[in-house]
């Protein structure tokens, strides 16, 4: 089994490297946060004093290199990677693809690179927010482009499956544009809604219960990492602002003309709803060939079809798609 050599040990990093380790992977990490550290050492872990003699041993040891540092972090580390350990295999857990992909053909062109992204978190970060068990069900997005190199793409998934996760293949700007709706929009909404509630002073906060808490949740995320994350995927995130606020638009208009919120009450059922058939629906299993000719644009249809791949078996991925998606892939 491939060696795995994780930059950034935050609450991705280190989870990546507990569960990895948690599933018989050899593996080393190394941070710019001295606290990161230490704790990751105290709790047992190989870490390498510096970024620069982590991805010397990688190149030694042939690893498998993970990104988990913020997004403006990215270039710099790349930097380093194509002085020190150029041939070795690539992925990131960075939350937008995009911007990482394109650092990635200009430091690096012609690396062994497939991006990543573990749809996991917590409002909390550091090592010690960090869980061998955080990827367990959870969707991990591994990207998939005309030019993929699909023995990368196995290791990357290999890896996140290793961790207990679901791949999901995705391009570069279609996971961007997903992640804007499911991901980056709702931290922004989470900042409104928390700004909107505390404007009503003590006694609104008082009375916040469930649905308040729950909507706010990521309100209470680094605010460094929201910005990197969401800054980083703007035009995408402002098409997704653009919808809710029409959205909302729509709301206070009915509100103010009949006093009724049917319509969008209706509407977000039905997209709750829909959420629970993708997540927890019956699932039709099929085999992708890892041979054919088109298996990168099949692997991107899985994706797109709410799908995952739960293995490999030869050179098949073992797919799971929601049953009432058509069979065909493209």
């Amino acid at each position: 089994m491939r060696a795995v050599c994780v930059i950034g040990l935050g609450l991705i990093g280190g989870s990546v490297l507990r569960a990895a380790r948690a599933a018989g992977w050899d593996g080393w990490g190394a941070t710019a946060s001295a606290e990161d550290g230490a704790a990751a050492r105290a709790d047992g872990f190989a870490i390498e004093s510096t970024v620069d003699a982590a991805l010397t041993r990688a190149a030694r040891e042939d690893a498998l290199v993970v990104l988990a540092v913020p997004l403006p972090a990215v270039a710099a580390v790349l930097g380093r990677v194509a002085a020190l350990a150029p041939g070795c295999l690539l992925t990131d857990v960075v939350s937008v693809k995009g911007p990482v992909l394109a650092d990635v053909r200009r430091i690096l062109p012609g690396t062994r690179y497939a991006g990543g992204h573990p749809m996991a978190g917590a409002a909390v970060s550091g090592w010690a927010a960090g869980s061998a068990l955080l990827f367990e069900r959870a969707s991990w997005v591994v990207t998939v482009e005309p030019d993929t190199d699909l023995d990368t793409w196995r290791a990357v998934a290999g890896l996140a499956l290793d961790c207990a996760a679901r791949v999901v293949p995705a391009s570069a700007a279609e996971h961007d544009a997903a992640v804007a709706r499911v991901s980056h929009l709702p931290h922004v909404l989470a900042a409104v809604l928390a700004g909107t509630g505390a404007d009503g002073g003590p006694l609104a906060l008082a009375l916040a219960a469930g649905s308040f808490t729950d909507g706010t949740r990521v309100a209470g995320s680094r605010a460094e990492l929201v910005l990197a994350m969401c800054e980083g995927n703007r035009d995408r995130l402002l098409a997704a602002v653009d919808d809710a606020l029409g959205r909302l638009g729509v709301a206070r208009g009915a509100l103010a003309s009949t006093g009724s919120l049917r319509a969008t009450v209706t509407s977000g059922n039905a997209g709750r709803a829909a959420l629970d058939a993708v997540r927890g629906g019956e699932r039709t299993p099929t085999k992708i060939d890892l041979t054919g000719p088109d298996v990168r644009a099949e692997l991107a249809a899985v994706g797109r079809q709410g799908g995952w791949v739960v293995g490999f078996e030869a050179d098949a991925a073992l797919v799971e798609l929601p049953k009432a998606a058509p069979r065909a892939l493209t």
